[in-house]
This record gives structure tokens, C-alpha cells and sequence, in this order.
């Protein structure tokens, strides 16, 4: 059954880190995947989760980048290289990890593009939705049976507090017959993470495989590579002399939400709910229109309709 949206009481909150929420779980023998694992959050994801004691595989699209980013790092980490917005890269990672591991106790899907310019992959499909949306679908679609192996699974998709902006446009995803924004391309992608999570979440329960989806907070990362500093300027999140927001997070506390919805013994039993802040996020409202989960990343029927179009899309029948 899906968790009612509202929060459970966890003991962390909005300045705790991923080493924090890990603390006192060992993750002795448990098999991770992490996408993007070697930039911004992904980094300290890894990390906490390394240190507990847990196998990690981190699938990269610049594994050389990433071997010099995890170099020290404690713990078992194996970089494969992917890129997510390429269909023949996602198989074969795939097919690698099937070859490295038995079962997978914890798909995080991390990696992401925000606010690019109009890119389109092989297949012409817009970038923001083919990497940060179709190219985990396929992912965990290929990955499925090494999840359902693991008996007692979860996967965490990293949304964001963007998915206010719009629900995706399952007529038009790809901008082929309406102008391309930017920003209404991240909102779509973050509400598909949302509406992915709810839906693999309801699929996925009589497997033991429990879909959560995250907004990690505001945090300064390469992720804002695409926006210039006049950007960054007139949205608050810096100022003229370039001090950061003080409410952003640092990169160990934002990637504090991820760790917590993979690992948090809280979540046992429960699944398919938005998370902020180390907790089950409330609803939006009013007062809060930069926080909570929107009703349309609730939506379960428009969560069937997104699966249906994804399939179709990617060509890959994913039915657990």
C-alpha cells in the first residue's frame, strides 16, 4: 500500500548529512548502485554509504573523472561507465553489473541535467527528459531482476523541489510541437522522477521492492553548470558578490535526504511517498510553495499513464 504523504517524525532534518542518517546502520553485505555517484551530492551519497560498509557500483559517463573523485574513498566502490541518455550504454552497464553482483539492495537514481540548453539524444528526444527520466526508467527496468533477488529492495529517484513547476506533457515530452523552456523541461523531468517512483513503488511491493523519490534541498554543484551567474543572481541564489544563500545545503547535507530514504529503518514497510528534508514531505500548500510535494507527483493514474508512455518510448516493457 502507498504511504500516506505526510511526515513520520524522523529524528533528522534539514542540516543533517549523509554520514548522520547513517550512523549506527551497518551496511555490511549490501549491494548499491548509484548513478552519477562522482559529482555533487552523488559524491557524498557514496561516501556515506561506502563507509557503512556497503558494495557500490558507481555508473559514470566520465569514469576517468570519477576514479579521481573516489580515489581514497573507504569502503568497496567499482566505477562502470554509462550514460544515460544513450540506450546501448544503459544495457551494457546493466549487463555489467549483472555479471558483478547476485542481487541489488538499493538502486539510487542520481544522476541528472538541469535547465540545458535544447539537446536531443540518438533517438531525438528531448535531454532533460531522456536522461534524467527515460534513461533511469530503462535502467531499472534492466536492472529489475537483481532487485527483485534481493528479496528486500529499494530505489530512491532523485526529483526536486522543480516539479512545481509543471506535470509532464505526455502529448509533447520531447518540445517536437510546442517552443522549448528550459526550465518547464526540468519541471517535467522532476515531476517523471515523482510520478516513477509512485508507480514502481505500487508495482514493486509484492516483490519487496519499495520506490521512494527525493528532493535533495538547494545545493551549489555542477548541476548548475548550464546557468550563468546573472542567472543565479536574479533567482536568489547568490548574491552580487557571489556569496551563496545561506539556506542552501552544503553537498554532505544534501545528500543527507538520499541516504536517509535508502537506508532509514523508519521506511521499512512503507513506500512510493515524496521525501525533503531526512522526512516524508506534507503536502504543499499555500504557505509552503517552496516545499512539499505537489498533488499532480500523486497522481497514480497519471503515474500509469507516464509507465505506458515510457514503454513506448524506450521500446522497454517494464512490467514487474
Amino acid at each position: 500500500m502507498t504511504t500516506p504523504q505526510q511526515p513520520i517524525g524522523s529524528p533528522f532534518g534539514y542540516r543533517s548529512t549523509a554520514r548522520e542518517v547513517v550512523a549506527g546502520i551497518d551496511m555490511s553485505g549490501k549491494r548499491v548502485v548509484v548513478t552519477g555517484g562522482y559529482s555533487g551530492i552523488g559524491t557524498e551519497t557514496v561516501r556515506a554509504i561506502a563507509e557503512a560498509g556497503a558494495e557500490v557500483i558507481v555508473g559514470a559517463r566520465r569514469t576517468g573523472q570519477a576514479e579521481d573523485v573516489l580515489a581514497g574513498f573507504i569502503g568497496s566502490i567499482a566505477i562502470l561507465p554509462l550514460d544515460l541518455s544513450d540506450p546501448a550504454s544503459i544495457d551494457a552497464f546493466a549487463e555489467s553489473v549483472s555479471g558483478r553482483l547476485d542481487r541489488i539492495d538499493i538502486l539510487i537514481n542520481n544522476a541528472a541535467v538541469m535547465a540545458s540548453p535544447l539537446q536531443r539524444d540518438a533517438r531525438g528526444y528531448e535531454g532533460q527528459f531522456a536522461t534524467n527520466h527515460l534513461g533511469h526508467f530503462q535502467l531499472t527496468a534492466r536492472l529489475w531482476p537483481l532487485l527483485e533477488a534481493a528479496g528486500k529492495a529499494r530505489v530512491v529517484a532523485l526529483s526536486s523541489i522543480g516539479h512545481r513547476i509543471c506535470p509532464p506533457d505526455l502529448d509533447d515530452p520531447n518540445y517536437e510541437r510546442r517552443d522549448y523552456d528550459k526550465w518547464n523541461a526540468y519541471g517535467q523531468a522532476k515531476s517523471a522522477n515523482a510520478l516513477f517512483a509512485l508507480h514502481l513503488d505500487k508495482l514493486g511491493e509484492p516483490h519487496g521492492v519499495r520506490a521512494f523519490s527525493v528532493h535533495p534541498g538547494g545545493i551549489m554543484t555542477d548541476l548548475q553548470r548550464h546557468l550563468t551567474d546573472e542567472e543565479q543572481v536574479a533567482m536568489g541564489w547568490v548574491d552580487a558578490e557571489g556569496n551563496v544563500n545561506e539556506r542552501f545545503k552544503t553537498t554532505e547535507e544534501g545528500a543527507s535526504t538520499t541516504v536517509w530514504a535508502a537506508t532509514s529503518p523508519l521506511l521499512d514497510g512503507k513506500g512510493g511517498v515524496y521525501c525533503e528534508n531526512c522526512d516524508v514531505a506534507a503536502p504543499a500548500s499555500v504557505d509552503t510553495p517552496m516545499a512539499g510535494a505537489q498533488p499532480h507527483i500523486r497522481d497514480e493514474a497519471l503515474a500509469e499513464r507516464l509507465w505506458a508512455r515510457s514503454e513506448e518510448l524506450t521500446g522497454v516493457e517494464f512490467r514487474p
